[in-house]
């Protein structure tokens, strides 16, 4: 670690709710792309698990480490600034988020590159999430099971999600349905919710996140209803790689693959359901 990295010139503390666009802008420059209103609704998931760093003033860097209950944590928007980058100043802020989820199994999404870098942090690899990338269209008329899942009991949806989870994340799940911009929908059985999926906007399209469904079926009705919502619009879905019919899916609406991360985790391993799983959330928050 250079010596200019000191706590006379340089800080790390939590971002305020007013300088958490921040993050977004790093991550928008880095050509992540961001959805447009993602991390006012990031930000209700933890208050307390976003940070910047700051030399002389100027912030520099950031990264998230966002707590889920009790035993969970995820790490993400781990960016530092060109110019500051290979001086120490990266480490120092990535050593202070894992602190801060001590005691938690620590969960991220990170580039293939620094997959080794992780690892040496302790960090196992558990899948490869992978993006792809199309034209929004749907195949089908849109399946009279599909309702607005705004429209739906909060507390149904939220159980669900928490059952394709980490565990219930109800202040985010709120803010995320809630969002201007942001369109879902959730398909029925008998009353019962066997699915659902939201998208949002991002500056060349739309992103999925999540898609959780039953099965295969459900997870097509609902992905189709959602691209009939923005025929010809560019669309972006991740699936793990573990969920073989999520990446048939994306196959049949002719999505090619543009990117790929490597869920990693620290401190234990996590049985997340991903036959449940075609589309995550966010690579930011899991």
């Amino acid at each position: 670690m250079t010596e200019s990295i000191n706590k006379d010139h340089f800080e790390i503390r939590l971002a305020q709710e007013e300088e958490i666009q921040l993050l977004c802008d790093l991550a928008a420059g880095e050509g992540w792309n961001p959805g447009l209103r993602d991390i006012e609704c990031f930000y209700q998931a933890d208050r307390t698990g976003f940070y910047i760093g700051i030399l002389k003033g100027e912030p520099i860097g950031c990264i998230s480490a966002v707590k889920y209950g009790n035993n969970y944590g995820f790490v993400g928007f781990y960016i530092i600034r060109e110019p500051w980058r290979g001086k120490g100043f990266g480490l120092a802020i990535w050593d202070h988020a894992l602190a801060s989820l001590k005691g938690r199994i620590i969960g991220l999404d990170g580039v293939v590159d620094q997959q080794d870098n992780y690892i040496k942090s302790g960090f196992k690899l558990a899948h490869r999430n992978i993006r792809f990338e199309g034209k929004a269209k749907a195949l089908t008329s849109k399946a009279s099971s599909l309702v607005d899942v705004k429209n739906l009991p909060f507390e149904q949806v939220a159980a669900f999600d928490a059952g394709c989870f980490f565990e219930e994340r109800k202040a985010f799940l709120k803010a995320w349905l809630g969002e201007e911009g942001h369109l879902g929908f959730a398909a029925l059985e008998d009353q019962q919710l066997k699915g659902y999926g939201l998208i949002r906007p991002y500056c060349d399209g739309y992103k999925t996140g999540p898609l959780f469904a039953d099965n295969s079926v459900v997870a097509n009705d609902i992905f189709n209803g959602l691209c009939a919502e923005i025929e010809g619009s560019n669309i972006i879905l991740d699936v793990p790689e573990n969920n073989a019919d999520g990446l048939l899916l994306a196959e049949r609406y002719e999505l090619v693959q543009s990117f790929e991360t490597a869920r990693m985790y620290k401190g234990g391993s996590v049985d997340l359901p991903l036959d449940r799983v075609y589309g995550i959330t966010s690579f930011e928050l899991g």
